[in-house]
């Protein structure tokens, strides 16, 4: 089991402590690594109101709404600890993801500028023909990236709404599977294909690459990923 420190600042007062408590532990999580390791997180309560500088009350308040939402669950007499998912969890996470970051796909080639395109191209370009020897950890920052514009850039609020909630699990499963089966690479060539399309304002071939690429996930953590059961 492990008790990892955030990497969380002091609130502004300015603002519900609880809000902004909230606020600030769900993307710490997002930020951690929950599959790095087997052992199970544990979130030290007294730690977290020293580093975000409030007392315990809005801390409390917001693990409890972290709890609801299923990011975090509390063990009587244990403490409280980040979910972790089990791999038939996460392939339908990713499945959803597909669907939904594939509709989103088909809203950007109708709506978003050539700057746009040109920004998602930028988070490629760099890695591709040789840029990716010894850059894998930034690549797999700017994989991520490179689905979050996607998502962002359809201008569909619920789709935002939607992926957020998925997001804590999807990047950490990214940032894990990057780095085996050669999937850096297979992904930069995917990329590739998904800005042609953009480019060519093609959405039936934009919405299927994106589809695509991201079920390829799934597959891979149906047949990699056993560390998850």
């Amino acid at each position: 089991m492990n008790t990892m420190k955030f990497a969380v600042e002091p609130l502004d007062t300015g603002a519900s402590f609880k809000t902004k408590a909230y606020a600030a532990l769900k993307s710490a999580i997002s930020q951690m690594g929950i599959y790095d390791h087997p052992s199970e997180i544990r979130l030290d309560e007294r730690q977290l109101c020293e580093a975000l500088g409030v007392s315990r009350t809005p801390v409390r308040e917001a693990m409890a709404l972290l709890e609801r939402e299923g990011f975090v669950r509390s063990v009587p007499r244990r403490g409280i600890f980040v979910v972790r998912k089990t791999k038939r969890e996460i392939i339908e996470m990713i499945t959803v993801w597909a669907a939904l970051e594939s509709m989103a796909a088909r809203l950007v080639t109708q709506r978003c500028t050539d700057a746009e395109i040109l920004a998602l191209e930028e988070l490629v370009t760099g890695f591709s023909n040789g840029g990716l020897e010894g850059h894998l950890d930034e690549y797999s920052d700017a994989n991520i990236q490179f689905h979050q514009s996607i998502i962002r850039s359809s201008d569909c609020n619920l789709i935002i709404e939607i992926t957020e909630n998925l997001f804590v699990h999807i990047r950490a499963i990214r940032k894990i599977t990057i780095q085996q089966d050669d999937r850096a690479h297979r992904s930069i060539v995917q990329h590739r294909h998904i800005i042609d399309a953009l480019k060519k304002r093609d959405a039936d071939l934009v919405e299927r690459l994106v589809r695509d690429h991201t079920l390829d996930l799934a597959a891979h953590v149906e047949k990699h990923c056993d560390f998850l059961d």
